[in-house]
């Protein structure tokens, strides 16, 4: 890449963009969104991380644009950065578990918001059904003496 002015050569630095998502436990399971966009199927509530934004107001933004959910964040999860987990762009996810009162309701990127339980799953976009499995897998272990 060339300066456009001077036309000395200047390095293209390309970074993964960092992204969030959210578990938000309701009801005895979890809410999942189904996607307006590609890539299209059921997903974890998230997004990308604004500039100058933190990454807990991104989880709290993005689960009130997607599901219509006001969030209390409990812990942050696991982070994943497989450059395969998103096939539009290298990302890098920071999951955070919350939990909220109410029904979800569809908005913004979502054509649908669901509780659903461990054993009902549907097929999940991205690397969710990783990050679920991971999860209900902590939660398990958790409660083992």
């Amino acid at each position: 890449m060339e300066c456009p002015k001077c036309g000395h050569h200047l390095k293209k630095y390309i970074n993964p963009l960092p992204t969030v998502d959210i578990i938000i436990e309701l009801k005895g399971g979890i809410v999942l969104i189904e996607r307006k966009n590609r890539p299209f199927g059921w997903a974890l509530p998230g997004g990308f991380v604004d500039y100058g934004e933190s990454l807990e107001k991104a989880a709290l933004r993005e689960a009130r644009e997607e599901t219509g959910l006001q969030v209390t964040l409990k812990r942050q999860f696991k982070t994943y950065s497989d450059p395969a987990r998103d096939p539009r762009h290298h990302t890098i996810s920071t999951v955070f578990i919350a939990s909220a009162d109410g029904l979800p309701s569809a908005g913004d990127d979502a054509c649908n918001a669901k509780i659903f339980m461990q054993q009902n799953l549907p097929p999940l976009a991205f690397d969710h059904a990783k990050i679920l499995a991971d999860y209900f897998k902590s939660r398990t272990e958790a409660a083992c003496p």
